[in-house]
């Protein structure tokens, strides 16, 4: 059988306009489901000058609305009020499993002192060594 020599063919160029087609795509939609990865539910924040926390992970947030009703964003239901012993049990299981995990506290501005207050102290006694208050920046 007679060798058969092939001619050398050029490189073949990489199209890239697909790509690019591709990664603006993702970029628009990362840029419409970022804000909606906010966590808990929607209340009314403090401003406060403040900087922001450096601890890395995802929080556990504990929203307070004006009717003193407590949310937590993990399990199903986020947007459903729990009970705070219910809350303070969630948080604990949570922290046996990962002890550094942030916790953060977003209560109305309308929400009197002590409801926070006690939030916090449960929440200190559910293992949370930190609570952090998260609050927007002043206008």
């Amino acid at each position: 059988m007679p060798f058969i020599k092939h001619k050398k063919k050029p490189m073949a160029e990489i199209n890239v306009v697909p790509y690019i087609d591709v990664m603006l795509v993702l970029l628009i939609i990362f840029m419409v489901t970022a804000p909606l990865l906010l966590q808990g539910v929607e209340v009314e924040l403090p401003e406060a000058n403040s900087s922001p926390t450096t601890k890395k992970g995802e929080p556990l947030v504990i929203s307070v609305d004006v009717q003193n009703n407590y949310y937590l964003n993990v399990g199903e239901n986020e947007k459903e009020a729990k009970p705070l012993h219910q809350i303070t049990e969630q948080v604990a299981k949570v922290l046996k499993v990962k002890p550094n995990t942030p916790v953060l506290v977003w209560g109305d501005k309308n929400v009197p002192y002590g409801t926070v207050v006690i939030l916090m102290s449960r929440l200190q006694g559910a293992g949370a060594t930190s609570v952090g208050l998260v609050t927007e920046p002043p206008k």
